[in-house]
């Protein structure tokens, strides 16, 4: 199962995450996102336990649990089945014109 955990303490690592997790059982992965411009952790991550019931335990008891000195938000992670092709999102056949100016309209 795929965990989303946010909220997390800008300085956590993932090994520390990954062993936060550790203590409910077998944890596949802990990845914290990095901002690719500033190298920084977003304060949020993944971890990724192979049973199921485990993962719902930890869950369930680290759900709002104080980390680090900050409440994390911790919940089952839903995979995105959209994959962001058209930025401005929507339909492609409705486009959106870019507004301009009317020169009628200024009268």
């Amino acid at each position: 199962m795929n965990i989303y955990v946010g909220s997390l303490h800008f300085k956590m690592n993932e090994a520390e995450l990954k062993e936060l997790f550790e203590e409910y059982g077998e944890v596949t992965s802990a990845k914290i996102i990095i901002d690719k411009y500033s190298g920084k952790s977003k304060g949020f991550g993944f971890v990724e336990m192979p049973n199921e019931a485990e993962a719902k335990k930890a869950i369930k008891e680290l759900n709002g649990a104080e980390v680090q000195g900050r409440n994390i938000i911790v919940n089952e992670s839903i995979e995105r089945t959209d994959k962001r092709t058209n930025f401005r999102g929507g339909d492609n056949d409705r486009r959106g014109g870019g507004g301009g100016n009317r020169r009628d309209s200024y009268r």
